[in-house]
């Protein structure tokens, strides 16, 4: 748990010196609409986009096929659509490159290895109750 801590106290200090930085390039009020703008187009997402995925996903499972790959790609549609709802400019960078097929298929290795690694952590928990 003091790792995710530590991160998000990192990640914290990252995002108010990214706001400085932007706010003294474009002004305050250029700062606060792009902000405002950005959290628009992560519900945008979250909505639209999120509920196609959702949508496919229940279809790959209709039809009888591993949804692994949907599962993965609804999963990355939805923390694009969160990071892109919160304030801030590093978050933003991270939504918006989860937007792209490109950058979550390039991802897919990564989250399939993390839920392994997860489903074997709690398996061995589980066995040892």
């Amino acid at each position: 748990m003091p790792k995710i801590l530590l991160i998000f106290i990192i990640a914290s200090f990252a995002e108010i010196a990214t706001f400085i930085i932007v706010g003294k390039w474009l002004g305050v009020f250029a700062t606060l609409l792009l902000v405002i703008a950005t959290s628009l187009i992560g519900a945008f997402i979250l909505k639209n986009k999120g509920l196609k995925s959702f949508q496919s996903l229940q279809q790959s499972i209709a039809q009888g096929k591993a949804p692994g790959v949907a599962v993965i790609e609804t999963f990355a549609l939805f923390i694009s659509g969160v990071l892109l709802l919160l304030p801030g400019f590093l978050t933003d960078l991270i939504g918006l490159l989860l937007l792209m097929p490109i950058t979550r298929k390039l991802c897919q290795p990564l989250i399939f290895s993390w839920v392994r690694r997860r489903m074997k952590n709690s398996q061995i928990i589980i066995e040892q109750k």
